[in-house]
């Protein structure tokens, strides 16, 4: 948590306010979201398939990145009133749209691996 009239706060709103890329990094970045989108790209995924889909996430995290997906708009959850409880997950619309995003960077991550050591 940051001060809204923090330095790092102000510069981040200037930022996204002019910035488009920024915007894309802040809903595409990090380790998972891209591997949640492209699951859900196959079409709804019931919450146990998709932790199953995505090697080594933790419960916390994809609670967490399906969270910050749904608030942004591009993933809807349903709930099944059944017991036990019975969640799906899908791509809205507008979630959609980040489908040939996800691949291009997959295809272009693919071509840059042999020339680029990571670290871990």
């Amino acid at each position: 948590m940051r001060k809204e009239s923090s330095t790092n706060a102000l510069n981040a709103q200037e930022l996204y306010e002019t910035c488009g890329m920024a915007i894309a990094l802040r809903i595409l970045g990090g380790r998972w979201k891209p591997g949640i989108i492209w699951n859900l790209a196959q079409g709804r995924v019931r919450y146990g398939q998709l932790k199953a889909l995505i090697p080594n996430i933790s419960e916390r995290m994809l609670v967490q990145q399906l969270k910050e997906l749904e608030k942004y708009g591009f993933v809807e959850r349903f709930v099944f009133p059944e017991v036990p409880p019975r969640v799906e997950y899908a791509l809205t619309e507008e979630g959609k749209t980040l489908i040939p995003i996800v691949q291009a960077l997959a295809v272009w991550g693919d071509s840059q691996r042999d020339k680029i050591k990571l670290p871990v």
